[in-house]
């Protein structure tokens, strides 16, 4: 067992574990967590990985994110939203306007890229075609 295999391990645990808790906790990021412990798994833990891949909430993202950078629709409408709540929230509750404005200026840049990013390719239901031939 080499030396950097456990390191990847706990990287991978690491990350997840932050993107649980991004879950409950406003402010904390979900997303860019779960992919960074797919990617440290994948280096470190085959079985972790697969389980990604696998799990119904986390590995369709995962698996648009690695087949070119794709993100949802969806998704980028509910980070958009988180972050403008959190913007709002900023503006409230900060001592200071410019510490709400630079935390927002950050936000912006993040949707902007965000937005940025492909959208992965729908997944058609072809169905098959209707039998015309008489018997």
């Amino acid at each position: 067992m080499s030396w950097r295999r456990p390191i990847w391990i706990a990287l991978a645990g690491l990350f997840l574990a932050l993107g649980l808790i991004g879950v409950l906790l406003p402010g904390l990021p979900t997303t860019p967590f779960v992919l960074l412990a797919a990617w440290a798994a994948a280096r470190g833990s085959p079985r972790l990985h697969g389980w990604l891949l696998r799990h119904p909430l986390f590995g369709p993202m995962i698996s648009d994110w690695q087949r070119g950078g794709a993100v949802h629709r969806r998704a980028k409408w509910a980070a958009s939203a988180t972050m403008a709540l959190c913007a709002g929230l900023m503006f409230w509750l900060a001592p200071r306007w410019w510490m709400a404005g630079i935390g927002t200026a950050l936000m912006a840049a993040v949707a902007g890229w965000l937005w940025l990013r492909p959208e992965p390719a729908r997944r058609r239901l072809i169905a098959p075609a209707a039998d015309t031939s008489q018997t």
